[in-house]
């Protein structure tokens, strides 16, 4: 579980075959790996994922082809976003995440905010993820929790304020960009008490 509060970013160095799945090798950057141990959970990119192998500053994982098709991917040479498993003993600054990405969505507008104070981003998702975002709910983007301040069917409108834009890798995504998006999940489970409920 985690909280969609960046710690750090890092970068892909290396995506190798490994049998049906990929080996995804980190530069985990200014992440703090002195208390990580092969098993533990990393979000990258929002994405949970299971740590092999520990060199510091690197970590490498191995990525399924499930996780392959439900996400926009791993490249050699992009700057990821990274998060260390929550603590029951830690804050909770953003909401829970669990990092299992339900889908990709795409950058559909970036527009600078009308106060000139960090950029509006509108985000066209999946039609089958469009009933699980809600105005002012929370979502995650790339691993980023962020609240929605507007929904118009299967798109969204974000806020970056200029502290995200300056510590996570949003700040790179341009009009057209794919991006990772997890759904609340509260969300999911109303669905489902409602379904079961009939």
């Amino acid at each position: 579980m985690f909280t969609g509060i960046v710690q750090a970013t890092g970068r892909v160095e290396a995506v190798e075959p490994d049998g049906d799945n990929v080996r995804v090798r980190v530069d985990a950057g200014m992440l703090d790996l002195a208390d990580v141990r092969e098993g533990d959970s990393i979000a990258v990119d929002g994405c949970c994922l299971t740590v092999v192998a520990v060199a510091p500053p690197r970590l490498a994982f191995d990525v399924s082809q499930e996780t392959l098709r439900c996400t926009r991917g791993f490249a050699a040479a992009r700057r990821v976003n990274l998060e260390k498993a929550l603590r029951l003993s830690d804050r909770l600054g953003g909401h829970l995440v669990t990092g299992h990405v339900d889908g990709v969505g795409r950058i559909a507008a970036l527009r600078r905010a009308p106060d000139g104070a960090g950029v509006d981003m509108e985000v066209e998702l999946p039609s089958a993820l469009a009933r699980y975002v809600a105005r002012k709910g929370s979502i995650a983007l790339d691993g980023v929790s962020l609240t929605t301040n507007a929904v118009d069917g299967a798109r969204f409108t974000v806020h970056l304020i200029p502290h995200t834009l300056a510590v996570t890798t949003l700040v790179a995504l341009a009009t057209g960009a794919a991006v990772n998006i997890e759904a609340d999940i509260v969300a999911r489970y109303v669905e489902r008490l409602h379904a079961d409920a009939r």
